[in-house]
């Protein structure tokens, strides 16, 4: 709330040249006086930062569910949602990483709920815009990275830095023994490792071997002794190795990792598997209903890379794949690659309407579709309607993969229009259609 009300004092006021120029330290400014004005929160509470391209949501939950385990009392906010002890909500803001006084008040909010820990993905656009200044870490979780937001920061090199500067303001938090966690099979790990911190900390894939990744879930080691995850895909695998080491970090045990991933079961948005039972159908029905015998899948895969992650966890299945192109106005150079990783997993192909803000939806579709060359996709901009397509192909064994939004609340157009959305509670409402005799 305030910080909108300052970016529109600023946007009538401050010619644009005027604010480009001084705009580090306006946003420098801004994140003091959030700090202050809700007295340093991060000093009185343990706080966990999660930064990488991909798995931050995931990470971050993960990270949760085993400090709950555990016993402790938790905060998160993140790309899905915000939690205070037992209390949770949606993220609706369309974007990572809130506001500086909104993440300064959750902070807040944490330590009088009397919260242990708060777990804080943190984006390289947050940071851009300083949101990471005056918030002390414990630790800081890196996942991983690869090219992503490239317009909005100009070249790899400076997304990047970007990304470094949250493990370099570790540097002034007064917190002691603080870590940083990386992922040691990213090749950039070795920069994140440099951050002036107390403690260093890796991760690998090496630490789970022998282990098994199928449309099930994974079967792994954890210290020597076998543990399963409802969890699909090495991505995911390499989400529960970042969160079992930030765990590690905290002298949380084995035992109670282990139990806290063998009762987590998924993660909204994130290979979140759509079903439906007898309470789903309208009591007039019940009787009269099909049995669902294929796979629907919601996810929030929106780069080339983790298309083609979660694709090759189905591979075993026939894919009938709906996807859009990224965002508007951004990343264009990858829409033509997606079209590419589409078509070489999937049997059918229907795109249809993502983000557009103002660029032609048209146009975003037509770049996906320029990478496709074994099959002619089917086209449907409207996204409902394209699901119902994807729910009325489906046969027995089929696996319809929804992609590209997860849990994101609205659909936004041009002029700042905002369509209220949800691909789970669509997909969900078309197959009870479906699934009505």
């Amino acid at each position: 709330m305030i910080d909108n009300i300052l970016h529109k004092i600023r946007s009538y006021i401050i010619p644009d040249k005027v604010f480009n120029f001084f705009q580090p330290i306006y946003h420098w400014k801004l994140s003091l006086l959030a700090a202050i004005w809700y007295r340093f929160p991060s000093r009185k509470i343990k706080v966990i930062a999660v930064t990488g391209t991909k798995g931050k949501s995931s990470t971050v939950e993960i990270i949760n569910a085993i400090l709950e385990e555990a016993g402790y009392k938790t905060a998160v906010s993140n790309t899905i949602r915000f939690k205070v002890g037992d209390e949770s909500w949606d993220n609706l803001y369309k974007m990572s990483m809130p506001g500086r006084f909104a993440v300064q008040k959750l902070i807040r909010k944490a330590v009088r709920a009397g919260c242990n820990y708060i777990i804080i993905e943190m984006t390289s656009q947050g940071a851009l815009l300083y949101r990471h200044r005056f918030i002390e870490l414990d630790a800081l979780v890196f996942t991983n990275i690869s090219p992503e937001h490239i317009e909005a920061h100009g070249s790899y090199e400076n997304y990047l830095f970007s990304k470094l500067s949250i493990a370099q303001n570790m540097g002034r938090s007064k917190k002691k023994d603080r870590v940083i966690i990386a992922n040691a099979d990213d090749e950039e790990s070795s920069k994140f490792l440099e951050a002036p911190v107390d403690r260093r900390m890796t991760f690998s894939v090496k630490d789970a071997e022998p282990y098994e990744v199928n449309k099930e879930g994974l079967n792994f080691t954890l210290a020597g002794k076998p543990v399963h995850s409802h969890l699909s895909g090495l991505f995911n695998l390499y989400n529960i190795l970042a969160a079992v080491a930030a765990a590690h970090s905290q002298n949380v045990s084995d035992n109670e990792i282990a139990r806290a991933l063998d009762g987590f079961t998924g993660i909204p948005g994130r290979v979140q598997k759509i079903e439906v039972d007898s309470s789903d159908f309208p009591q007039e029905s019940i009787g009269t209903t099909k049995k669902q015998d294929f796979t629907v899948i919601v996810d929030y895969a929106h780069t080339a890379d983790s298309l083609e992650k979660l694709y090759q966890v189905f591979q075993s299945s026939r894919n009938i794949c709906v996807l859009g192109g990224t965002g508007g106005g951004r990343d264009t150079w990858k829409r033509k690659e997606m079209g590419t990783i589409a078509d070489k997993y999937c049997e059918e192909i229907i795109l249809t309407d993502e983000d557009p803000y103002d660029e032609d939806p048209a146009k975003i579709v037509a770049d996906v579709a320029a990478g496709i060359s074994s099959q002619k996709p089917t086209i449907i901009m409207d996204r409902r309607e394209a699901i119902r397509e994807a729910v009325k192909r489906a046969k027995t064994g089929d696996a319809i993969l929804i992609t590209g939004k997860g849990t994101d609340p609205y659909i936004m157009g041009a002029k700042g229009l905002k369509t209220p959305w949800s691909d789970a509670k669509v997909a969900k409402e078309e197959l009870v259609k479906a699934l009505v005799k």
